[in-house]
């Protein structure tokens, strides 16, 4: 469902998120695949309360207002639905972990590839999926 209830998001605040669950990931890859966990709180956090209620993300926010780069504003429900896929990976990693699988760094390496799109390029993926999943299968009218 397209999410205009909750309120928008600074586009270089995501990118900076964005860049952090890539440098988790990586030391998460190199150090302890366990630092998956952190994502898995943001993830479901941020994609099902929404970013606004995430403390981290409302430090950022405030920084990056001070700082006043904090780009452009963005639609949320997207956001959230990137993070909804974050929090699937990151789980996915964990149970694998923990199971003694060594396809853990499987998702662990798509999220290292997708979060440096969505900083280094503005890329995200999961809110192309999102945007099309919608244009391709509009909502009913009320």
């Amino acid at each position: 469902m397209l999410r205009f209830d909750i309120p928008q998001v600074w586009s270089n605040v995501i990118r900076w998120e964005a860049f952090l669950t890539t440098v988790l990931s990586v030391f998460a890859a190199l150090i302890s695949p366990w630092l998956m966990a952190v994502l898995v709180l943001q993830g479901a956090l941020r994609g099902f309360a929404g970013h606004h209620r995430c403390p981290a993300h409302r430090l950022w926010k405030t920084l990056f207002e001070r700082w006043q780069c904090q780009g452009r504003k963005e639609d949320a429900g997207a956001k959230m639905f990137a993070n909804k896929i974050l929090l699937l990976a990151s789980t996915v990693a964990v149970l694998l972990y923990a199971a003694g699988s060594g396809l853990w760094i499987v998702p662990v390496v798509a999220l290292i590839v997708f979060s440096t799109l969505e900083w280094a390029l503005s890329f995200c993926a999961a809110c192309w999926v999102y945007g099309a999943w919608y244009r391709w299968f509009p909502p009913a009218s009320a």
